[in-house]
């Protein structure tokens, strides 16, 4: 009977540390499928705005955001 009890925990205990780190390993994956978004965006957004430029020939130039824009962008790029 002892035998089956101590089975049992320790099959448990391997069990909780696989969850632990199937865990980690998703927040790994999630925060590196983020940063490959946050990227991809950063790279359409840049193609968009050469896009633009070539377009128009470069009568339409980029207008400077303002500092209070800028922190907003900067700080919505960084809940991602």
């Amino acid at each position: 009977m002892k035998l089956k009890t101590t089975a049992l925990l320790i099959t448990s205990l391997l069990v909780l540390a696989g969850c632990d780190q199937a865990e980690k390993s998703a927040q790994q994956l999630m925060g590196k499928a983020a940063e490959t978004a946050k990227q991809a965006i950063d790279d359409t957004h840049k193609a968009a705005e050469q896009a633009i430029s070539d377009a128009t020939g470069g009568l339409i130039s980029k207008k400077e955001q303002s500092g209070e824009d800028k922190e907003k962008t900067e700080s919505s790029s960084q809940e991602i």
